[in-house]
């Protein structure tokens, strides 16, 4: 097995993501100094699965282990309140840690709840899908939802390291692999094109959890997020007409707004395909790009088995978007390319033109 990868994610406050396999041994060095007990924050079906990564910590430090309640499920006040009570009662101090195992809701989850707990405590993430490797792991964001939408109730907190370690993948469904391939393509459409190059030349390999390709790909995902986050974080907005952090939202605003339709049914990845393949529509009616970078959007998430239609009521995801967290005002703002790895925002389309758009894709699910 190679050797993992480790790229440096700068800026106020720098740590590393460590890509490879094997990572377990590597928790203590990411932890740091001073850390006397630990919170591991797992999904309820990871246990056996979490075991080296428990092992690891109880060897150095009290462990004190939650299960949470899977996906979504997990992403409520009233399960960051269990987490916040259950801190209390093992007197958790600002010099603790939190180790989040699982998937991006436990990510979401567990970082809001080391930013919350005492102002805000150390925490690493292991994440164990693709998705949740180049996604929620990476950049600081944590949230919960809310009965309003997703992902309303958060705050930025950095972790002190993120252990992507590709062998926690093994036996993952491949509508899971998919999920994340995702969040990955998008990052090809909005920075990096060598992304959408390695799918469309071995798409089967794409979804193979122990290839090269699959650890190419969620390494050039991540690298494509570090760089947008370093330079811009909080998402106060970037330079020279870029949206910054805000170009990550690429296909997110439709996405959530189906997330929700479904009660969350719906796989976040799957959501952001649909949601990419919509505002390529967007643009294209906009004249902004041509027919055929347009087109890439469906075919390359279609070649993995993503779907790039949506069958939902238009007058209801659009009320959800109105209220999405990237909204100014009541002035709804798209990501949009202007050509390929080329992002801009288009700011309060019109409502005719968003109709149409989504009307040309539905029923193509």
């Amino acid at each position: 097995m190679s050797e993992p990868t480790t790229l440096h994610v700068g800026g106020a406050s720098p740590y590393d993501v460590v890509i490879g396999h094997g990572l377990a041994d590597r928790l203590p060095g990411l932890l740091g100094e001073g850390v006397e007990r630990v919170a591991l924050l797992f999904a309820g079906d990871l246990n056996e699965l979490a075991r080296p990564v428990l092992d690891a910590l109880v060897a150095e430090y009290d462990v004190l282990a939650l299960g949470l309640p899977d996906g979504e499920n997990a992403k409520t006040s009233s399960v960051a309140n269990d987490c916040w009570e259950a801190l209390g009662e093992a007197g958790f101090t600002r010099s603790d840690a939190v180790v989040t195992f699982g998937g991006g809701a436990t990510t979401d989850l567990g970082g809001f709840v080391a930013a919350s707990w005492l102002r805000g405590v150390k925490v690493v993430h292991v994440p164990t899908t693709v998705l949740a490797m180049v996604d929620a792991a990476v950049g600081g964001k944590t949230g919960i939802n809310t009965g309003a939408g997703k992902n309303l109730v958060g705050a930025f907190h950095e972790p002190s390291g993120v252990l992507c370690d590709l062998a926690l993948l093994d036996g993952l469904p491949v509508e899971e692999v998919r999920a994340g391939l995702g969040e990955i393509i998008k990052c090809g459409f909005i920075a990096d094109p060598a992304i959408l190059t390695l799918v469309e030349n071995d798409p089967a390999a794409a979804q193979e959890t122990g290839s090269a390709v699959l650890r190419e790909l969620v390494t050039r995902a991540i690298q494509v997020k570090i760089d947008v986050v370093v330079d811009d974080l909080k998402e106060t907005g970037g330079r020279d007409g870029h949206p910054g952090r805000e170009v990550l939202n690429y296909g997110h605003t439709l996405a959530h707004a189906i997330e929700r339709a479904t009660d969350y049914r719906i796989r976040h990845g799957e959501a952001v395909a649909i949601g990419c393949v919509f505002v390529a529509e967007v643009a294209r009616r906009s004249g902004l790009i041509a027919d055929e970078l347009a087109d890439r959007h469906a075919r390359l998430f279609g070649a993995v088995g993503l779907p790039v239609g949506f069958d939902g009521d238009w007058d209801e995801l659009l009320e959800t978007m109105k209220v999405d967290k990237k909204s100014r005002g009541s002035q709804l703002r798209l990501v949009v390319l202007h050509d390929l790895a080329d992002p801009r925002i288009l700011a309060g389309p019109a409502e005719d033109l968003l109709r149409a758009s989504y009307a040309a894709l539905s029923g193509g699910a």
